[in-house]
């Protein structure tokens, strides 16, 4: 099933126009296609905000052999890991500095993900 879903929008000069196409071998309704549409875009967005803006990926500057995809794999590891802790509710940003400042607390990070 191949689906191309027609967005309509108005930029500061002219009204634009954004296809995207869609593959699937499920058979799926408007309202369920629309539906994962919008689970999987919100989970994509949500991941790239953790990693482009709380772990500054778009900062990262390396660019020799493929240093920037190993370091990019630690960041999604250090994601899971930080996301994962229950031990101290707050944001990604104030997780991953209290386990630059506390090693109690990076063991608790570590030790969790190794019972689970």
């Amino acid at each position: 099933m191949i689906i191309a879903n027609v967005s309509f929008f108005q930029t500061i000069l002219v009204p634009a126009v954004c296809i995207r196409y869609y593959i699937s071998s499920a058979e799926l309704t408007t309202g369920k296609l629309v539906k994962t549409s919008r689970e999987h875009w919100h989970a994509e967005n949500k991941l790239h905000w953790k990693l482009g803006v709380e772990m500054r990926e778009d900062e990262c500057r390396i660019r020799r052999n493929d240093g920037a995809e190993i370091l990019a794999g630690f960041r999604h590891i250090a994601v899971n890991l930080l996301d994962s802790t229950k031990t101290f509710k707050a944001g990604l940003k104030r997780k991953q500095k209290k386990a630059a400042m506390s090693t109690r607390y990076l063991a608790e990070v570590l030790a969790e993900q190794a019972h689970s």
